[in-house]
């Protein structure tokens, strides 16, 4: 996914619009009041939680090649338990670095080879994203630049930059929390995991532990507007 800074989304609905249902009207379009999560400004209780993503369940899965999604499943709990790891990554971005909430793990035969989260704004590069420096440990750790049979686990769904990397690295599966709708490189904006022109291409699920995933993204920029808010 992209990593905006807080100055770059405040002034767009890009702070809050992970997993938006890109069903809903207004979202992305400019002056409108709806924030990019679907809830109106003043949306009361019963509104707090929309549907997280446009016809999706979580733990839903693309298979590779399917015209279409196969009947959505529940989220096993072995993928619950390793998205715990990836926000765990998540959280250590924000509380030890103050970046973007972001994580991921890699997982290969039931050991975890690699782990990352956002450090775009700490490395002072756009290639610091958390799939790839996990990547990058996995592909160390083993000594190929392949990991076939390999499971990625992140928060948010991968930027095309990120989803390219993984196609190259033969990941077999990828499993994400939310959806970025304006930059997620495997369903949103592009779906270069399960293209059929690809010479590979990766079974994936998402919606694992969405709301985790999108409220500690919420939290972090509800944060920094607060803070930009305040008196001098």
């Amino acid at each position: 996914m992209a990593y905006d800074t807080p100055e770059e989304s405040q002034e767009s609905a890009g702070s809050e619009r992970w997993g938006a249902p890109a069903s809903r009207p207004g979202l992305g379009v400019p002056g409108d009041e709806t924030r990019a999560d679907g809830i109106p400004e003043e949306a009361g209780p019963a509104r707090d939680r929309p549907a997280p993503f446009d016809n999706q369940a979580p733990g839903e899965t693309h298979s590779p090649g399917a015209e279409e999604p196969p009947p959505r499943v529940g989220a096993p709990s072995l993928d619950q338990a390793r998205m715990e790891e990836a926000l765990a990554e998540a959280r250590r971005a924000w509380e030890c670095h103050d970046e973007v909430p972001i994580g991921a793990i890699i997982v290969l035969d039931g050991e975890v080879i690699g782990r990352g989260y956002n450090r775009v704004r700490t490395d002072g590069t756009p290639l610091a994203h958390a799939e790839l420096l996990a990547l990058t440990q996995a592909v160390q750790h083993l000594g190929a630049p392949r990991i076939p049979g390999a499971i990625v686990y992140t928060t948010v769904e991968p930027c095309a930059m990120c989803a390219g990397a993984l196609l190259h690295a033969r990941v077999a599966r990828v499993v994400w929390g939310v959806r970025d709708p304006k930059f997620g490189g495997c369903v949103s904006l592009a779906n270069i995991l399960s293209d059929p022109r690809a010479n590979h291409r990766a079974e994936l699920t998402e919606g694992v532990r969405a709301d985790e995933a999108r409220e500690l993204l919420q939290s972090f920029f509800r944060s920094k507007r607060a803070m930009q808010a305040r008196p001098e």
